[in-house]
């Protein structure tokens, strides 16, 4: 099947429902899966929609803590009959309700929220932890025959076209030489960041601080990634960054791919 999978950093679930700007999405795009992430709410706080849609099977993964974090599933109904849902990865306390899956045949799915890691020492060191983690896990998937996707806010520009200002934030989270690395150590382990590889020398970001009002002046970064094992490249039709989509801080991006 040729599926439309959309990625969204909502940056509080709530908030983008009573936008007006999730149904809108859903209206316009219909996709067949929808990874959220930063929801912010435990379920027994979402609406009666949100958790009975009339068209998905809405699926949640809560931070412990209130008000942080935390990401979901959203599956068109009908579309997958056998299916399991993970939440976290194995030797990963997901605490924080980071890490959402779909399996289904030898597919693997994910919708990831990666650590800031800009609050402390402590978080800066976690976040590398969860990086390097998540690499070790996808490989494991990778040598156990399964075909595996990610999507998500990874919280790092790779390289200097991905930030509007790439020399004012050599020093500043999100653009650290440790963090880029990673996603070059991902690269040359055969991950391909699909939009990069189809278009690899536009100009385009998914995230903009709302305080200065970036976004009208597109003072971005380019955060939100769709990742593939190589092998899968080939089945990608197309990416699209959704710029125009308003109610959180950073924009959907949408990937068609033969599944």
């Amino acid at each position: 099947m040729q599926a439309k999978i959309i990625s969204w950093n909502v940056n509080g679930l709530r908030a983008v429902e009573k936008k007006g700007e999730l149904k809108k999405l859903i209206d316009e795009y219909a996709p067949d899966l929808f990874f959220i992430q930063e929801t912010k709410a435990k379920p027994e706080q979402l609406s009666p929609w949100l958790l009975e849609n009339p068209q998905y099977e809405t699926y949640y993964h809560s931070a412990e803590r209130p008000g942080y974090s935390g990401t979901a599933l959203w599956v068109k109904k009908g579309l997958i009959e056998q299916k399991e849902i993970l939440r976290g990865m194995p030797g990963w306390r997901d605490h924080e309700g980071r890490v959402m899956g779909l399996a289904f045949k030898d597919y693997m799915l994910y919708g990831v929220y990666f650590p800031n890691g800009g609050k402390s020492p402590e978080a800066w060191r976690e976040k590398l932890q969860f990086y390097d983690h998540f690499h070790r896990y996808i490989h494991s998937l990778r040598d156990n025959g399964k075909k595996v996707i990610f999507a998500g806010d990874l919280n790092v520009a790779h390289q200097e076209i991905d930030l509007a200002r790439p020399k004012e934030n050599e020093n500043t989270i999100g653009f650290l030489p440790e963090e880029r690395a990673w996603v070059t150590r991902l690269i040359e382990d055969n991950w391909i960041d699909v939009f990069r590889a189809l278009y690899p020398d536009k100009v385009s970001y998914t995230w903009w601080q709302l305080q200065t009002r970036a976004r009208e002046r597109n003072i971005g970064w380019r955060i939100d990634y769709f990742v593939v094992d190589k092998p899968l490249l080939k089945r990608v039709k197309d990416i699209h960054h959704l710029n125009d989509h308003m109610g959180s801080d950073h924009c959907p991006i949408l990937l068609v791919i033969d599944l």
